[in-house]
């Protein structure tokens, strides 16, 4: 028998009117955006349903709504098929609906947690000098190496997410990613498409959020994690509150290891993985991953209908 791991999505992920649906039909849903709207003293619920975009967009908006969203989904499909996963984990800021899932974080200290990082993450770094683009089609050593070089002449570029094979994420000083843009070639790259994002996250000049969010984590109370949590830092399994703590500062100015993190799973014998909250982008990448696994998008009423229908024995 294989195993299971539910995953949860990150920033970029978000629409509005996301989870409107299980709000109306589902006492426990709706319970989840409330308290979400208690835990931060202000209407999230409205943003996420009714927008306007602009705002749900808004780093620390988006933040908090793509957490809740994912949890009202995980929260209805647990009353309704009480299946418990083997692993979990989550691409970026999904990494902490990850965490609620596995009884590291109480739901409202995440909601609370990660309005602040989004704010921490907007204020690193003024408006217009960073910047972030998708490189399509490089591999990763030639990336890396371009990346290094670029830097050493003194426009910072790093890279930010690892999403699956010839998909890579660059982030930094709006000169060192616009280098990248005008010198993907070089390491291979088909395509480079500059991104619609409000800083460079995922990258060094994070660092100054880093150390803001640390301040925060230090208060917050966490539990040992219930089943393994795959850290977008190392790509590798922690449970232990203290190694959580310090590889989610860590996160904020690291590279997401997203390719590694499914690999390591598949390799433990994971053959489904079930995504939790807006869209389908990490669906996307896990099948660009593996072909051969299943993946379950929970993102809609009809969704959860589909996978009771596809999995009924």
């Amino acid at each position: 028998m294989g195993k299971t791991a539910f995953v949860f999505p990150g920033q970029g992920a978000q629409a509005v009117g996301m989870g409107k649906d299980i709000y109306d039909a589902d006492n426990s849903a709706r319970h989840i955006f409330e308290s979400a709207d208690a835990a931060l003293g202000f209407d999230l619920s409205q943003i996420i349903f009714d927008g306007p975009d602009d705002e749900l967009k808004k780093t620390y908006n988006t933040q908090p709504a793509l957490l809740t969203a994912s949890i009202a989904y995980l929260e209805l499909f647990r009353a309704r098929f009480g299946i418990s996963p083997d692993y979990v984990a989550g691409h970026s800021l999904g990494e902490y609906s990850a965490l609620v899932a596995a009884g590291v974080l109480r739901f409202e200290d995440a909601v609370r947690t990660v309005r602040a990082r989004g704010e921490f993450m907007e204020q690193a770094v003024p408006g217009g000098q960073g910047a972030m683009a998708a490189v399509l089609g490089a591999e990763r050593e030639a990336l890396q190496a371009l990346c290094a070089a670029v830097s050493r002449e003194g426009a910072v570029v790093e890279l930010a997410n690892l999403n699956c094979p010839g998909q890579i994420v660059v982030s930094g000083s709006k000169e060192g990613v616009q280098a990248i843009v005008e010198r993907g070639k070089e390491a291979g790259a088909k395509r480079v498409i500059p991104l619609e994002v409000s800083g460079p996250f995922h990258s060094s000049l994070m660092k100054p959020a880093s150390d803001r969010l640390a301040g925060v984590l230090a208060k917050v109370g966490m539990e040992p994690a219930s089943m393994p949590v795959v850290a977008n830092v190392t790509a590798l399994p922690v449970q232990e509150p203290d190694a959580i703590r310090r590889l989610l500062v860590e996160q904020v100015s690291s590279s997401v290891l997203w390719e590694d993190s499914v690999a390591w799973l598949i390799e433990q014998g994971v053959d489904t993985f079930v995504e939790f909250g807006s869209g389908t982008v990490l669906a996307g990448l896990i099948k660009k991953i593996d072909r051969n696994v299943k993946v379950y998008s929970v993102n809609s009423l009809e969704a959860l209908d589909k996978f009771q229908n596809e999995t009924a024995v």
